[in-house]
């Protein structure tokens, strides 16, 4: 089979590798479509995400969804053939994390291509995949693949608004209109949020960001603006910082009211960050992360799936696998660009 392999910053290969075949309890998908995530273009442009660095050669993508194509001894409820979602997240289910309800902090995640461990775990854009059928979300049959595999991203926004608690009427900033970012907006609306401002560099992603239910959009250099909005200690309720950069933490801390809510979505840079981060103590925020998702994943599915949750205006560029280094450069250009997929046919 073919997969396409991450060999050194901005060099992927279209690769040989042996089939993978599927043991007791494991289903193998034909994967059909996959989307790029900002921690794939981090690997691909950097060598790294956050403070996770590749070191042998690694297979990219945890954003997939496919069909089920086998499976070994012990597997129900999945038939050959059937439309699956793949959670890329496999908790061990003993260790004091999972047994706490926190199980994306498993002690032995293995998280499909993450190079958080070494040997890696090899990710998801290759023809075939073997994964536990736990990680298979069945989806109907008239629902697009590439569509199917936005409950990854869907997820990390439903966890992060829930790690924000109630939104209904909250006035909410939200920083970095990249795609997290303009589904994180989607699903603010719909927890209640009564207005939401998007803050970005980029015009493009504004007006994706308008177009999606923003009540008002602020380019990042207008620094007027973000500086009425840290006067008289604060101007919203939940700041959720979903651009990944020390500036855009700074502005949410400088940005939320006295006892308002910062929900970290955004990977930093590895190392210390410069922030303002007395704010914290002084204006008495709570300042919560938000990491991967835990029980969002079938939840994202099936909003999708039953089409509440409609993401296509951010599905912008789809290639075929063999043309995957173009697709990573046009996914990296967000002049022209939100979500962009590959597919496996």
């Amino acid at each position: 089979m073919l997969a396409a392999v991450l060999h050194e910053p901005k060099l992927i290969r279209i690769d040989e590798v042996e089939p993978p075949q599927p043991g007791a309890g494991q289903v193998r998908v034909r994967v059909r479509a996959g989307g790029i995530c900002g921690s794939d273009l981090s690997y691909y442009f950097k060598g790294k995400s956050g403070d996770f660095a590749v070191r042998e050669p690694f297979v990219l993508g945890h954003e997939v969804a496919g069909e089920v194509d086998s499976f070994g001894a012990d597997v129900t409820g999945l038939s050959v053939g059937q439309r699956v979602a793949v959670n890329p997240g496999l908790n061990c289910g003993v260790c004091k994390y999972c047994v706490s309800g926190m199980p994306n902090h498993c002690l032995n995640m293995r998280f499909m291509g993450s190079a958080s461990t070494f040997p890696h775990t090899q990710g998801m854009f290759r023809q075939y995949i073997v994964v536990a059928a736990r990680q298979c979300v069945p989806v109907p049959a008239g629902v697009d693949f590439a569509q199917a595999s936005m409950a990854e991203p869907l997820a990390v926004a439903l966890h992060a608004v829930r790690q924000a608690g109630s939104l209904v009427g909250a006035k909410v900033l939200l920083i970095g209109c990249g795609p997290i970012g303009c589904i994180l907006l989607t699903v603010a609306r719909r927890a209640g949020a009564h207005r939401v401002v998007a803050m970005d560099l980029s015009d493009k992603a504004l007006q994706i960001a308008q177009s999606l239910g923003a009540d008002q959009t602020v380019n990042a250099v207008d620094g007027a603006t973000i500086n009425t909005w840290a006067e008289q200690r604060g101007t919203f309720d939940v700041v959720i910082e979903a651009s990944g950069s020390p500036a855009g933490l700074d502005t949410a801390l400088r940005s939320v009211r006295a006892g308002g809510t910062v929900i970290q979505v955004g990977n930093l840079p590895a190392g210390q960050s410069p922030v303002a981060a007395n704010f914290v103590m002084a204006k008495e925020i709570r300042y919560q992360g938000s990491f991967r998702f835990t029980d969002e994943y079938a939840v994202a599915a099936e909003e999708i799936a039953s089409g509440k949750v409609d993401l296509r205006p951010i599905m912008t560029h789809a290639f075929a696998m063999a043309e995957a280094n173009e697709a990573f450069e046009v996914a990296h250009d967000r002049s022209q660009s939100m979500k962009v997929h590959l597919n496996f046919d």
